[in-house]
């Protein structure tokens, strides 16, 4: 069986959480830059995609606004400065200007309750929560790419097999034309052998044809129109076996897509207390001189204002926030639940597909080989019918493809508990630290 060389180059900007999780995916670690620009690698898929991807690039958006929100959230209560006119343009003794009143003053706000630091604190929370969300949707979007090139790279060891498989049909069938022109076979058996190389040789043009697709489908997913590489390069059979599940669910309940909300939870308690900073009254104080035209004179004019009542009017927005609180922790509680029920499915899907190919490696394929040399060597010395190697051919294919499958089934299911935990399932086996 051939494996694949996994090679690797930086990815600029790739958290290397992330870039060591994909990698570990098809399993080797970080080693020689790409040489050959034809093939594309996992790293490369995934560093493009999170390059391109207009889903990541709206966060950048999203950042850029709550710059906006903080310096607002940061500003001082604003100064006025007002000027009014009193008893003028009216009737009898106000009939003129001569007993008007004029006032120039400034007024602003005093605020109370630490209002300033509470809009601040609300600002950095909805940053921690846009951060979370930025990192979920990286590690989706990693997943999404990963199972598409698990997938890629299994039609592409299923088109190598076909075309071995091709190979081994034209050999059939010079040994039965040789055999026939001797009379130690019949003629039928040229016309089967034949039949079944031209069979063959169809079902290696679909695969071909499934692999173009797929690797056009791999193109769209970076966002190009058309690809740039006619292969993947990876190791279709890197799978590892996982720790057993109650550790795989505790990594998965600090993943990406769980602190989200976390994150959400420390963007509600500092709304919560920002709201909860609006029971206490500013203070609205005003100052300024006033000037009495008919008398000439002027005067200091001073005031303040205090709301009455505003804790009381209050409640029904803290009792909003308090419930949009509380609710965070019982999403949080339904994801987990899910979450467990998706992780559990995955790690015996992956158990059993790791088992699978492991037997099919290690026992079920070289019996088959060995199956199929043995057959035709008895078919050349006419002691098995062309029916038993052909059997034996079909067997062997068959294991093969099974062996791709199951490989592919463990890959797929290692890429998902790796997507759901956040964390790579090499590095944890192993101890090491992300």
């Amino acid at each position: 069986m051939r494996y694949y060389k996994f090679l690797w180059r930086p990815c600029r900007g790739l958290p290397a959480k992330l870039l060591v999780l994909c990698l570990s995916v098809l399993g080797l670690p970080p080693g020689t830059a790409q040489a050959d620009m034809s093939t594309l690698t996992l790293v490369d898929a995934v560093a493009r995609s999170l390059k391109q991807n207009p889903s990541l690039e709206v966060f950048s958006m999203r950042l850029q606004g709550l710059d906006g929100q903080r310096l607002a959230a940061d500003q001082n209560p604003a100064l006025e400065l007002g000027f009014e006119a009193e008893n003028v343009l009216g009737s009898g003794n106000y009939r003129n200007l001569d007993g008007a009143e004029y006032t120039l003053s400034l007024s602003s706000v005093i605020e109370l309750g630490d209002k300033r630091t509470a809009r601040n604190q609300a600002v950095s929370g909805r940053y921690g929560l846009v951060d979370a969300e930025r990192r979920a949707e990286a590690l989706s979007l990693i997943g999404d790419i990963t199972r598409t090139f698990i997938s890629t790279l299994a039609l592409q060891e299923k088109q190598r097999l076909a075309k071995e498989a091709v190979n081994l049909a034209k050999d059939t069938l010079d040994i039965v034309t040789q055999r026939a022109e001797r009379g130690a076979t019949p003629q039928a058996e040229v016309l089967r052998a034949r039949a079944q190389m031209k069979e063959i040789s169809l079902d290696q043009e679909r695969l071909q044809a499934a692999l173009d697709s797929s690797l056009m489908a791999m193109a769209a997913l970076l966002g190009m129109e058309s690809t740039d590489f006619n292969r993947l390069s990876g190791d279709l059979f890197a799978f590892t076996a996982p720790a057993n599940f109650s550790a795989l669910f505790e990594r998965a309940s600090n993943s990406p897509d769980i602190q989200v909300f976390a994150s959400e939870q420390r963007m509600r308690d500092a709304e919560l207390a920002l709201v909860r900073s609006q029971s206490r009254s500013d203070l609205r104080w005003q100052i300024g001189a006033r000037y009495f035209e008919e008398s000439g004179d002027s005067a200091l004019v001073a005031g303040v204002s205090v709301p009455l009542f505003s804790d009381s009017r209050n409640q029904g927005r803290i009792q909003a926030a308090q419930a949009a609180r509380e609710a965070v922790s019982l999403r949080r509680d339904g994801a987990l639940l899910k979450l467990r029920a998706r992780l559990y499915e995955a790690y015996q899907l992956h158990v059993q597909a790791v088992d699978a190919a492991t037997t099919m490696q290690s026992e079920v394929i070289p019996d088959l080989e060995r199956a199929l040399g043995l057959t035709r060597d008895a078919y050349e010395q006419g002691r098995y019918s062309y029916i038993e190697w052909q059997s034996a051919q079909r067997d062997l294919l068959t294991g093969q493809r099974n062996l791709v499958d199951a490989a592919t089934r463990a890959l797929l299911n290692q890429a998902l508990i790796e997507q759901l935990t956040g964390e790579s399932l090499v590095s944890s086996a192993t101890g090491s630290s992300l």
